[in-house]
């Protein structure tokens, strides 16, 4: 993707820079086995845009997220995995081949449904095994693909209607046709650089029939318009070659968004939900001739409302009667199109709706809440709770343990949930903040309070989460004064006083009592252009829903290091600064060289370094400008410097510096997470575990070193633990090998019984309390042993987990446990834990080839533990007196079936009766019959044994006076058991050993009991 570039000057330092970071290693050789993990949410889920059934199994469905990916199911929709997540998160079409169900399944990106905060796609992908890969096939500039086709007959010959983009003009729009499976593309149906391809219909009765929607379309930061003479309703009968306009029946005049359905079991019978001048022409017209005449039913609410948005209408596969429309709640017809209703209770805005192969009152709607599931033709409903696609605009967090993760959500509300939880974070975990479209929601550094705000500021809510009661606190209007706020609208909280409390409307309002006062303390900071203000938007059909209120400030950013100095970004490009806490301000952004006028200011970032240090993240893609900027100023505005490079893609959103290593910077993107480790002279993609989904927000909670990202189309992401990115210079990435400092690992005392989350339901991941063996290899292991150990300070050998040989950083975790003792052997087995090992210091060694190179880690007791060491020192004791029992009796075991295993061919009377009583004396030792199931045996010495030691070596406590009663009653039973065993062999062994040298036999011979437990 092509960057913008600031002055001539920064040009040759980019040139010189790129050519100084050849070899940089980037992406997982950089970043090695950091995984990401997401916690959800997934009961209020996210935007599906587009469903896809498979034409003869009703077990697979694939459903499109608006900005998280491709998901398929298949066992009819109660489970779905992700299947795209190596690519563009935001789905416009997915279309099964017909003639090849089962393994080519075709993907257009790029969400259709038109509204402000939509994200971009970046092609067509095609897959040959049913989804698990994928390869692009063209289409990188059409941003926004709605529909797909195939020949039912012959899959060579297929169609892709391109929407395009959706603030700009562009070419690339209209109808593709491929008559070589999509190795090449020509366009046959093109109107102008404004009007793009909403629909496209192939005839399954006769595929050189098609049916193509046109509309003309544009958005503007403070508008929509929707409509124009282009929009119309074309027919091609051979095979795309020619088109013609079939408007027999439809009101002269301009149209817009123009909804088309065609009966599958009746090819005359069509249906359109077309957008007109006139209310009363609006609405649903159906043709009976194949689209030769139209005649309009009804105009119906639920038919016409915000055609933008809900364009979708679906004709039941077996009755050419029923069909369904998308919409504010979803409209059906029973009576082919005469009369709809209401669909069941669900999340609001349907936009696809999917009927059962061979069950019609089964169906599945995609709504701005997630998948949801009929069972009785429509009229209920139940959610599919597997599905965590939320899309978070914001997100932050406190500083509890575990550390609570707060955000708002598109159409979905506010909400707050732990980032951790016993079992996994669940659904139960999370709880409501917030109504309508949520947005910031920031918790009071020491108060139980957390300020939430629906769209627009309409509501800014206070709300004590002890008392449960909740204020409205948005900053009132002086003088009858029209306050501009965005649809997300900006809120910040000051560090050095904790009430403070900022909003930004045209001014910057401030409240030193959270809420309940404000003043405002600058003056209009915005272009207050009366061009993009208070406008009609949405073209032939009214939408002024406040989503296009502009010319106002969008991002507040007081510094950490001098409370006066506060950085204000508007929508309309401004960036403002003032360095006396808002009497006087200064708009730098003419100091900015390369960025375009009016360029949205979507996020700065005040540096915890140096009180004069900022970042500045632009994002254009609202006036059609795909580029990547973002900016930096260590002198409070007087000078910038571009950090962009080739590396990043996608439009830039938010910026995260790290609070201690100043180069080490965090940006989200359109496609993803670029991590720097030297201050944007290199940007690497982070990808493990993290799809290219939009991150909205991205903040740094500062105890854990947690790294939590607010992305619109897969929730709360988090990357555990960045530490070790802040060791990362050049004199490490030259090392053959570095170890990197990391957090001690906790030996968790917790005990529990996990959730309650159901097997269809999504749990997100907790993080890893084990210890953490982070090391770079410069290059990756490939020839020769690698081996890793662990030991105390004093030597002894611990564990010996597996290496990581990869190039880059390679993690291995450590349970904290030794060895397991060796368990005498019975007919079944008998499980024993390992013991764990003791907090303290541990030295890592790894051996690679005849090098070896040594770290030390650290291991701590939980601190949250109510155990003293006196209580856990006891338990260790009694845990490692039970071990060497157990494995005396391993021993014991051992001697004595070797001992019959050697005599079982001899036939002496003296190894005839040793063999009897040596099985008589192992029968006591260990279970040797049943079979665990319908022949369960009582337990033996050795499982007595055993469950005693797991119950000790399980916990953390010192054991009650029943467990070393117990201790010493089987150590008193081993040692009879020696006794009897020694006997046993005083009696026979001598003699058996004369009649085996007698015979031409060696002597029996047995391994110490060094030599045993050693291997």
């Amino acid at each position: 993707m092509k960057k913008i570039l600031l002055t001539f000057s920064t040009l040759l330092l980019f040139v010189t820079s790129n050519e100084a970071q050849e070899n940089y290693p980037g992406g997982k050789e950089l970043f090695g086995d950091i995984q990401a993990r997401h916690i959800g949410p997934a009961l209020m889920s996210g935007r599906f845009i587009d469903l896809e059934a498979h034409p003869t199994n009703n077990r697979i469905l694939f459903a499109g997220a608006a900005g998280g990916g491709v998901w398929k199911t298949i066992n009819g929709g109660a489970t779905f995995s992700p299947v795209f997540d190596k690519h563009a998160q935001s789905i416009g079409a997915i279309k099964i081949d017909p003639t090849d169900p089962d393994k080519t399944v075709w993907v257009g990106t790029g969400e259709i449904w038109t509204r402000n905060s939509v994200s971009v796609g970046d092609g067509l992908y095609k897959s040959t095994d049913g989804g698990i890969n994928w390869t692009k096939k063209g289409f990188e500039n059409s941003e926004r693909i709605s529909a797909i086709a195939i020949n039912p007959t012959n899959n060579k010959e297929m169609y892709v209607a391109v929407m395009g983009a959706l603030w700009g003009d562009s070419e690339e729009r209209g109808i593709y046709k491929s008559n070589d499976a999509g190795e090449t593309w020509q366009k046959v149906l093109y109107t102008d650089k404004s009007t793009g391809a909403a629909e496209l219909i192939i005839d399954p009765k006769n595929p050189n029939i098609l049916y193509a929607s046109m509309w003309k379309f544009r958005r503007t930061p403070w508008g929509f318009e929707s409509g124009g003479n282009t929009s119309a309703i074309y027919k091609s009968l051979d095979a795309g070659k020619t088109w013609n306009k079939i408007h027999n029946g439809f009101p002269d005049g301009n149209l817009g968004r123009i909804a088309l359905a065609l009966a599958p079991s009746d090819s005359s019978i069509l249906y359109a939900a077309v957008e007109t001048e006139s209310e009363k022409t609006n609405g649903l017209y159906k043709s009976t001739d194949a689209g030769a005449s139209w005649k309009q039913l009804n105009n119906y609410f639920g038919l016409t409302v915000r055609p933008f948005y809900f364009a979708r209408l679906v004709v039941d596969p077996k009755n050419p009667d029923i069909l369904v429309k998308g919409g504010l709640y979803g409209s059906i017809s029973r009576d082919g199109g005469k009369t709809f209703q209401d669909l069941g209770p669900q999340h609001s805005d349907i936009h696809d709706i999917v009927f059962d192969l061979h069950d019609s009152n089964r169906l599945y709607t995609a709504t701005d809440g997630g998948v949801y599931r009929s069972w009785d033709a429509g009229s209920n409903f139940e959610m599919v709770q597997d599905l965590p696609v939320s899309q978070f605009y914001h997100v932050s967090v406190d500083d509890a343990t575990p550390y609570k993760v707060y955000g708002g959500l598109q159409d979905n509300q506010s909400w707050y949930g732990p980032s951790s939880s016993p079992g996994g974070v669940e659904a139960r975990d999370w709880n409501l903040i917030g109504a309508g479209d949520g947005f910031r929601v920031l918790k009071h550094a020491t108060k139980p309070i957390i300020y939430s705000e629906m769209q627009g500021a309409q509501n800014v809510w206070r709300f004590n989460t002890e008392l449960n009661q909740a204020k409205n606190v948005a900053p009132p209007a002086e003088n009858d004064e029209k306050l501009r706020f965005n649809w997300n609208a900006p809120m910040a909280l000051s560090v050095q006083a904790p009430d403070r409390f900022y909003m930004g409307s045209q001014y910057l309002h401030k409240s030193e009592d959270m809420g309940d006062t404000w003043i405002k303390i600058s003056p209009d900071l915005t272009t207050n252009d009366p061009k993009k203000q208070d406008l009609n938007s949405g073209g032939l059909s009214v939408d002024k829903s406040g989503a296009e209120t502009h010319t106002t400030i969008f991002t507040i950013a007081e510094s950490t290091l001098d409370e006066k100095i506060i950085w204000v970004g508007t929508d309309d490009g401004n960036v403002q600064i003032t360095r006396d806490g808002g009497k006087t301000w200064n708009n730098v952004v003419k100091n900015i060289s390369g960025i375009p006028a009016n360029t949205w200011v979507y996020h700065i970032e005040a540096s915890v370094h140096n009180p004069g240090t900022a970042y500045v993240v632009f994002d254009g893609h609202s006036t059609g400008d795909m580029n990547t900027y973002v900016c930096k100023t260590s002198d409070y505005g007087l000078t910038w410097e571009s950090i962009v490079t080739s590396d990043i893609k996608g439009f830039a959103r938010n910026i995260q510096e790290d609070y201690e290593q100043e180069d080490l910077l965090f940006l989200g993107t359109e496609f993803g997470l670029f991590i720097t480790t030297n201050g944007g002279k290199h940007w690497s993609h982070f990808t493990n575990n993290l799809p290219e989904v939009a991150v909205h927000y991205i903040e740094l909670q500062k105890r854990t070193s947690d790294l939590v990202l607010g992305t619109h189309g897969r929730g709360i992401i988090i990357l555990d633990d960045i530490s070790p990115l802040r060791q990362i210079n050049d004199t490490v990435l030259d090392k053959d090998m570095h170890f990197f400092k990391t957090s001690a690992g906790i030996i968790k005392e917790e005990s529990g019984f996990g959730g309650t989350s159901t097997e269809t339901e999504f749990v997100g991941q907790n993080p890893s309390s084990l210890a953490k063996i982070m090391y770079y290899m410069k290059k990756r292991h490939t020839f020769g042993k690698m081996s890793m150990q662990i030991r105390d300070l004093e030597g002894n050998l611990i564990a010996e987990p597996v290496p990581g040989k990869s190039k880059g950083i390679n993690t291995v975790n450590w349970d904290y446990l030794k060895k397991a003792p060796k368990v005498a052997v019975g007919k079944i087995p008998s499980f024993v834990l390992a013991p764990k090992a003791d907090a303290g210091d541990y030295k890592v060694s790894i051996t690679k080839g005849k090098e070896t190179y040594e770290h030390t880690i650290n291991v701590k007791n939980d601190p949250n533990s109510m155990v003293t060491d006196v209580e856990r020192t006891a338990n260790k004791a009694l845990t490692l007196r039970l071990f060497n029992i157990i494995e005396d009796l391993a021993y014991l075991g051992y001697r004595i079936d070797s001992t019959v295993e050697s005599l079982k061919d001899t036939t002496s009377k003296n190894a005839t009766k040793a063999v009897e009583e040596l099985t008589a004396l192992k029968a006591k030792l260990v279970i040797t019959t049943g079979d665990r199931y319908v022949q369960e045996a009582e337990p033996e010495l050795r499982e007595k044994l055993n469950t005693l030691y797991n119950e000790v070596a399980g916990t953390f406590e010192k054991p009650a006076p029943v467990r070393y009663a117990n201790a010493d009653t089987y150590e008193q039973q081993v040692a009879g058991a020696w006794k009897t065993y020694t006997n046993i062999e005083k009696k026979y062994v001598s003699k058996i050993n004369a009649e085996r040298i007698k015979n031409g036999k060696e002597e029996l011979d047995l391994d110490s009991k060094e030599v045993f437990l050693a291997k």
